[in-house]
């Protein structure tokens, strides 16, 4: 019987805290989520533009090489 509860301590122990977190964590509101969203969309923005730039720079160079 000692050996069982070993074995099921550790799950039961995930479990309860994987329950405590489920109830302690919230949505973000409607205004967090923009905030979210837009930070994401400006990321992607500019990390788009640098590889066009690095792009933009090195068709040039590639030909002058080759």
């Amino acid at each position: 019987m000692d050996q069982v509860k070993k074995l099921t301590e550790p799950g039961r122990q995930f479990a309860k805290d994987s329950i405590r977190l489920i109830k302690r964590c919230t949505k973000p509101d409607r205004k967090e989520f923009q905030k979210i969203a837009i930070a994401t969309a400006i990321g992607f923005c500019i990390m788009g533009f640098i590889g066009f730039f690095v792009k933009l720079i090195h068709i040039p160079i590639n030909n002058i090489i080759v």
